[in-house]
């Protein structure tokens, strides 16, 4: 059985780091390629901060937008918002769905999985839960990815599928 991973797990990782830790992992310049493209809804940033910090400190190179492209505006979204976004899922080699409860109002998510699903086949779900929260079955289309979970060593580990019991490291699916 998977263990889903808690909003409160990655919060803290951020909450841990010492600020100049945080000021330089969370000013990253840009990389043309990305092992990792990490697609969530904007609610979820401080949670996704903590994510990154993790795939980062795998040694994964990791997009995510307010960190390698902080110039874009979510507040005027453009034709040219969506070519960088475009041009960053064409130079990811995967992508991790970060699922919450958020996650289904976004517009942008579903577009970035159908972007790197058809570019690579290497999309991962990560549901993220809140503490008093249970994850309900997920839409049928997120069904045909694997599933992240966390086991209690705290390492992220690949499942073929939510009710499966066999896991892999994340790393060896990445490569």
């Amino acid at each position: 059985m998977i263990n889903y991973s808690r909003e409160s797990y990655f919060k803290d990782v951020v909450a841990r780091m010492p600020i100049n830790e945080q000021q330089r992992i969370f000013s990253a310049g840009s990389n043309e390629l990305f092992d990792i493209f990490l697609s969530y809804n904007i609610n979820d940033k401080d949670v996704v901060k903590g994510i990154y910090y993790v795939l980062k400190r795998m040694g994964f190179k990791v997009y995510v937008d307010f960190v390698v492209d902080p110039q874009l505006d979510r507040r005027c979204v453009t034709k040219e918002t969506a070519e960088c976004i475009q041009s960053r899922l064409k130079h990811s080699k995967s992508l991790i769905y970060a699922q919450s409860s958020n996650a289904a109002m976004s517009k942008w998510m579903p577009w970035e999985l159908g972007v790197v699903d058809g570019k690579t086949n290497k999309c991962f779900i990560m549901p993220v839960q809140k503490e008093d929260e249970t994850i309900n079955s997920r839409q049928e289309y997120l069904l045909l990815y694997p599933v992240i979970g966390i086991n209690t060593f705290s390492e992220l580990r690949v499942y073929d599928s939510e009710y499966s019991n066999y896991s892999r490291p994340l790393a060896e699916c990445l490569r």
